[in-house]
This record gives C-alpha cells, structure tokens and sequence, in this order.
C-alpha cells in the first residue's frame, strides 16, 4: 500500500513539475535593449535574479549600442529599450515610434567629459579633438548642451566619433584630446589622474534621465506584460536595499566589475522608485522633453519636434 500511494505521488510530482516545466516555456518573451551604464543595471538584477520570470515575463538584456538600438526595435529584435529621455524624442521624431513607461535613473555626475590637465574650462577645447558617441545618443546630446550653456556649438570642437567606452580608453591612452563618457568608464579615467580629469559632469548639468520605452502597439497588445515590466524595477530596487552586497555583485558581473568596482560607480547614479516616477512623469517630462527637442533641432538630430504629450504612458505606475 505504501509503495503504491509512493508511486501515485511520483507521478503527481512528475506531472506537476512538467507543468511547471511547461509553463515556464509559455511565459512571453521580451528582449531588453540597454548599455552597460550604471543607471540601467536593476534591469539586469531583474533579469539574472529571477525577478522577471516571477512576475510572469521572460526578459532577455541585450546589450546594443545607443547608436543602433532603434534599428533593433523597428526590426523587432528587442520589444523595449532603456535609454534617455531626448533619445526617446529622436527616435519618434525619426519614425520609430517607442513610449516611455517607466522612469529609471537620473544621472548625479554618472556622466561627464574628461579633459587634460591644463585646461580649466569648456572654452579651452576649442579647436581640440573631442571623442563623443554619435548624433543621437545621450553623450552627443550631453556634450552640445554643455557646449550651449558655454556660448559654443559642436562646429566649435573636432568631433571623433567614439563610443563612450572607446573614447575613454582613446583618452587615457593619449589619443584625443577629451572623451565624453559616463560611467563605468568615467572612474577609469579617475583611476588614471596622470591622464587628465573629469572637467565637467551631471552634477553640474542634470540632464541626463534615463526611462524605459516599449511601441505603443506592444504595450496596448502586452498590457500585463507591460505592468510585469514595471513591477519588476521596482522589486529590483528592493532587493538593492534588502541585500546590496549580492545585488551589486550581480550587476556588476554584467559589466566586467567586482561588486565593490560597481557598488563605487553607482553612487555617480541615482535609480528612480515609485515616488519618483509619479513626480516626473506628472510634470518634468513635458517641460524637459521641449527643452531637448529644440536642442536636437538645433544640432540637425531631428527635423521636426514630435508631440511631446504622447511619449509617454502613466497608467502602469500603480
């Protein structure tokens, strides 16, 4: 009787963990468009910690330059991207329609351009070979705003087109001038100061926001999805505050860092909760988001400024 009822609850167990099995290969897949930047990477814990898949989504990161990431999505590749907030406005304004849904990061000094020793001021690179990623991504954005605010333009500087990572390392390796980077490859450049230093950053120019953007159509098709997305930066953000020595471990991986190299990096950052969210997609959005299209349309990234009011989505952030 015994061996009986043993064989009766192996096979419930048998078919319970197929049906497990099963439905673990149901969940709906999603691929995640993002960089190596510090303010992205809650998405990876999400991804690596089984955050995701328990709230009913299979999220795959890809990493993909800034450069091309709209490629990815207009071809279907990757179903969302994590960038910032005046590249969402390019890229609707270039025809790949993306609408934000969730704020996550806003950088405080996480990005910055590195410059030579002697030079005091963003006027002294005139003229100089400046490394920055291309028109389009946030680096190019960061540095004509910088450039703006100093009574300059880009026909003011020698552009090399770099990626950040590139550029920092062309950088230390004496082949240009200054880099506009962001971290993690800012604090190598710190950790080189016979190189140069970091002139200027978000600290002194917040304006580097990062939020998470998905098609329109897939979020109207995928709402339950779309709110697992959701959920699941937040549970992130959590499990940081609850175990950061593992979470920051984690992250870093994903990027080539020890814990403690990440855990360094990420105080240039600050990631976003739910608070936060509703404060900034309540008002701040629309107010910056026109300040970044004018600039855009000034530097010939845009040729005609979107309706700023539909680029983003506020019925997730419950």
């Amino acid at each position: 009787m015994n061996k009986l009822f043993a064989g009766v609850m192996l096979a419930i167990g048998v078919t319970a963990g197929l049906t497990t099995s099963a439905q673990a290969q149901k969940l709906p897949k999603v691929g995640i468009g993002m960089s190596g930047w510090t303010g992205f990477a809650p998405l990876t814990l999400a991804e690596k910690a089984g955050i995701f898949k328990k709230n009913g989504v299979d999220v795959e990161i890809k990493f993909i330059p800034q450069g091309v990431r709209h490629l990815a999505l207009a071809s279907n590749a990757i179903q969302c991207a994590a960038t910032t907030v005046e590249t969402h406005v390019t890229w609707n304004a270039n025809g790949v329609q993306i609408t934000q849904i969730l704020l996550l990061d806003k950088s405080n000094g996480g990005d910055g351009i590195a410059v030579r020793k002697e030079v005091n001021s963003i006027k002294d690179l005139r003229g100089k070979s400046i490394g920055v990623d291309a028109p389009g991504t946030s680096p190019f954005f960061v540095l004509a705003y910088m450039l703006k605010k100093n009574g300059m333009t880009m026909n003011d500087i020698k552009r090399v087109s770099l990626s950040p990572q590139a550029a920092a390392n062309a950088f230390i390796a004496g082949q240009i001038d200054a880099a506009q980077t962001y971290e993690p490859y800012m604090s190598a450049i710190g950790d080189k100061p016979e190189s140069g230093k970091i002139l200027l950053t978000t600290k002194d120019y917040p304006i580097v926001v990062d939020t998470l953007g998905c098609p329109r159509n897939f979020i109207r098709q995928n709402p339950k999805v779309t709110q697992a997305l959701v959920n699941s930066w937040f549970e992130a953000l959590e499990m940081i505050k609850k175990d950061p020595a593992k979470s920051n471990e984690i992250m870093g991986a994903a990027v080539k860092q020890s814990g403690e190299q990440f855990a360094k990096s990420s105080t240039f950052i600050a990631w976003q909760g739910r608070e936060a969210n509703h404060k900034f997609f309540g008002s701040e959005i629309g107010t910056f988001s026109k300040e970044a299209a004018e600039l855009l349309l000034e530097n010939n990234v845009i040729r005609t400024i979107p309706d700023i009011g539909t680029l983003h989505e506020t019925s997730f952030l419950k």
